[in-house]
């Protein structure tokens, strides 16, 4: 925490993960900003950070801090990205099955 202000630490599911003091984790900043930078390719930083500030409520010292963290540690926050893809596309698997069945 010293070596990156405004983040501290939770344990979870899926083991201690990086969060932004007084706001979300650190992969969900992440990911929200790569989605966004992958649909609107041509935006500049100012904004891509106003859009996301926008449309997360997330500030830009919420989201600098998460992009500093995510540069130190990609590794670590790019596995709790794809962890969260894959649960979500496990459940959506499940939801379609249990639709399947109720309908032809």
């Amino acid at each position: 925490m010293e070596e990156h202000p405004g983040i501290l630490f939770r344990d979870g599911p899926t083991g201690r993960r990086a969060t932004v003091v007084g706001g979300p984790d650190v992969w969900e900043i992440v990911r929200t900003l790569k989605a966004a930078r992958a649909s609107e390719p041509d935006l500049s930083e100012d904004e891509l950070l106003t859009m996301l500030d926008d449309n997360t409520g997330a500030p830009r010292r919420m989201v600098r801090a998460a992009l500093e963290y995510w540069g130190a540690y990609p590794q670590e926050v790019d596995a709790l990205i794809a962890h969260a893809e894959r649960a979500e596309a496990e459940g959506a698997a499940a939801a379609d099955r249990a639709a399947s069945l109720l309908h032809p």
